[in-house]
């Protein structure tokens, strides 16, 4: 019996380690980590802010001529000009102002507020100069001298053709400072009447611009939409639609 005590002893301080060792271990259990969805969800990236341009053609004009701004707009979901009120975040828009004025555009959008600014100048006219009928030109002598200027789909951007065209028409209106245009603005078929209106005006408009770049007098051109409603060519196709899509060249009588 007293052989086994101490062999008896041993087992029994080993068990008993062996239990405090379990019971420590058991205490500290491991780390799970970090779960992602406990963060919430990622920050949005932040918007971008908006861009704004505005330009007047021309600059300086006589009193009881007109304008046309031009303005171009990104990341905006409000435009407006201050005297005008809201507008498209791109466009165009003939004004006639009394006097000399700044032209003020905002751009809204989610990434902030930008401004623009054109200024207009409005010189007392001179008294006009007797206009002589005979130096208006033919009718022949103006269909094979001005040539009317064709657009893309839904653009009122002059292409390099068009650009050519402009100008080869301004160098004989400005020969004949008698001649009065009317500049016609149109569009295929396609899309709202409304809408075609909008971007009949504006490329009847960029036609003017590119006219006036050139030299011609503002005073001797006139500016109208038809938008859709009156078509050169009634085939579903592109070589029809593109006879549409034209700034219309005719003298004013």
């Amino acid at each position: 019996m007293n052989a086994t005590n101490p062999r008896l002893r041993k087992a029994f301080v080993l068990a008993a380690t062996a239990i405090a060792i379990s019971v420590v271990t058991g205490c500290h259990k491991k780390s799970s980590g970090i779960n992602p969805n406990s963060l919430g969800p990622m920050p949005a990236a932040p918007a971008a802010a908006p861009t704004a341009t505005i330009t007047a053609e021309p600059a300086a004009i006589d009193l009881g001529q007109s304008v046309v701004l031009n303005w171009r707009t990104q990341n905006a979901t409000s435009v407006t000009i201050d005297g005008i009120g809201e507008v498209t975040p791109n466009g165009t828009q003939t004004v006639a102002p009394s006097n000399s004025t700044n032209f003020h555009l905002t751009a809204k959008g989610d990434g902030g507020t930008t401004e623009a600014s054109v200024r207009v100048t409005v010189r007392v006219a001179a008294a006009p100069a007797p206009v002589n009928d005979g130096d208006a030109g033919s009718e022949a002598a103006f269909r094979q001298n001005v040539h009317d200027v064709f657009f893309d789909y839904d653009s009122y951007d002059l292409r390099p053709d068009a650009q050519a065209s402009a100008t080869t028409a301004a160098s004989y209106i400005k020969a004949h400072p008698g001649l009065k245009v009317v500049i016609g603005g149109y569009c295929d078929e396609r899309g709202s009447a409304e809408y075609n209106l909008a971007l009949g005006e504006n490329r009847a408009n960029a036609a003017r611009t590119a006219l006036i770049s050139s030299g011609v007098s503002a005073s001797q051109l006139r500016v109208i939409s038809y938008g859709k409603e009156k078509q050169f060519c009634t085939e579903e196709n592109e070589a029809c639609w593109q006879q549409n899509r034209r700034a219309q060249f005719t003298i004013d009588k």
